[in-house]
């Protein structure tokens, strides 16, 4: 759960631009050939990331990743939102949802109890604590982050809706960049189901 220095650079590109458009990078992460930058509201917020500032947060940091180029090679952008139900990787993250229902895939194979769905109650730098079960019945589980191969957070139908998630997640829309150096990568924003795609020409 600990970034790479790649995307260590790249978080301290994104997090004043985040800043300035009051949101917060929720994720920054590196799979093969795709860079993708998980962008939420504040804690405490009544609203969910919309198009329109996720638009304007994906020229700003593709510029700004033009600039600095932190990364080598040709790769893809993408800048979203993390959805009504979101990944929880690092310590933050499950600090972050404390109250809310999860599900957790332990990385033994051979544990008992490999996954557990539960409400998250308590979280710190190391451990997560999973109620499993209800009344006399619950069963806290206290689980190391470093033993935890996938978790996430569970969307959960009823009266009031989860924080900041008003409706369904939206998809992201591609674009696609070219630089004279041979590095390449797209902007991608968090859009309707029908997504949107625009080719750009960048210096």
């Amino acid at each position: 759960m600990t970034d790479t220095p790649l995307v260590q650079r790249v978080r301290a590109i994104v997090d004043p631009i985040a800043s300035d458009l009051s949101l917060d990078v929720y994720d920054v992460e590196q799979r093969g050939g795709t860079l993708r930058v998980t962008l939420d509201t504040r804690p405490g917020s009544d609203a969910s990331v919309d198009l329109e500032q996720l638009s304007l947060a994906t020229r700003l940091i593709s510029r700004q990743l033009d600039h600095d180029d932190p990364v080598p090679g040709r790769y893809t952008l993408e800048v979203t939102s993390p959805g009504v139900e979101r990944t929880l990787r690092t310590p933050a993250h499950f600090q972050r949802e404390v109250g809310k229902t999860v599900n957790v895939r332990l990385a033994d194979v051979t544990a008992e109890q490999r996954r557990l769905e539960g409400a998250l109650v308590a979280a710190d730098e190391h451990t997560a604590t999973i109620r499993v079960g209800e009344g006399a019945d619950a069963t806290d589980h206290v689980v190391e982050l470093s033993s935890i191969d996938r978790a996430r957070t569970v969307f959960v139908w009823g009266p009031q809706p989860k924080p900041g998630k008003s409706g369904k997640s939206a998809k992201p829309a591609k674009s696609g960049a070219r630089k004279p150096s041979g590095a390449e990568h797209g902007a991608s924003a968090a859009a309707s189901p029908s997504s949107r795609q625009s080719e750009k020409e960048s210096s």
